[in-house]
């Protein structure tokens, strides 16, 4: 594969083999961002886990607290006055039988599906679309609930969702490049921290393998064990 001019560049600053610290990676990953649009800045953490064993299948939502720096569209699957309250909450779509019948003809042009539990019997007949894109809803994520309310108020702040794949590794977006480095650096601490904390306890030998950081189109950056093995131990 022929290497691009600016990947050279990019190259050429890194210094093979070192572990970064947050502050340090996020401040070479925006010096090198020289894009017409504003990267993600992206973190992956290999885990020491089997996701094949369900009681290693680490799922859950994160609040970041400054948010993703994206504009996430909401629908809400819900009957009557709930789909009114999840409407005045700043759902983006809200309502039920004609939710349904877009979703049965393959509209899916929304980020988060949020779902009343009453409405599961005849969403759930909807998985093969909904499914394979990650937008069923599901009690662990907070998306399957009474309070629609408080389910799309923390989703439009900013909370987000993450699954460990088959290969162990899980990672989401932690904000913009065109966050302050503070803010982005608590974006990180807040999902790392929370991805320790849910360490299952069948989880044998070392939890966190490696951790990275990298942007949209940039490159992947090693962070030192310090900076989680602190973590950790708090």
């Amino acid at each position: 594969m022929k290497i691009t001019k600016r990947q050279k560049d990019i190259q050429s600053k890194l210094n093979k083999g070192k572990e970064y610290s947050l502050e340090e990676a996020i401040s070479l990953l925006k010096e090198n961002s020289k894009l017409k649009f504003v990267e993600s800045l992206d973190c992956a953490m290999r885990l020491g886990v089997d996701p094949r064993q369900a009681d290693q299948m680490l799922r859950g939502t994160v609040s970041l607290p400054h948010g993703t720096g994206k504009t996430v569209s909401v629908l809400v699957i819900a009957k009557g006055d709930k789909a009114k309250e999840a409407s005045d909450a700043g759902a983006d779509h809200a309502g039920f039988e004609e939710y349904l019948e877009k979703i049965k003809g393959g509209w899916t042009d929304v980020d988060v599906v949020i779902a009343t539990p009453d409405s599961m019997s005849e969403l759930g007949r909807l998985g093969k679309i909904l499914g394979p894109k990650g937008l069923m809803p599901n009690p662990k994520s907070g998306t399957v609930t009474q309070d629609v309310v408080k389910a799309v108020k923390e989703i439009k702040a900013g909370k987000i969702e993450f699954r460990v794949d088959k290969t162990g590794i899980v990672h989401t977006s932690v904000g913009k490049l065109n966050f302050e480095n503070d803010k982005l650096i608590e974006n990180a601490k807040a999902f790392i921290n929370t991805i320790i904390k849910m360490k299952p306890a069948s989880a044998k030998g070392l939890y966190v393998k490696s951790l990275f950081l990298s942007s949209t189109m940039g490159p992947g950056l090693k962070i030192s064990k310090d900076e989680y093995t602190i973590a950790s131990q708090a």
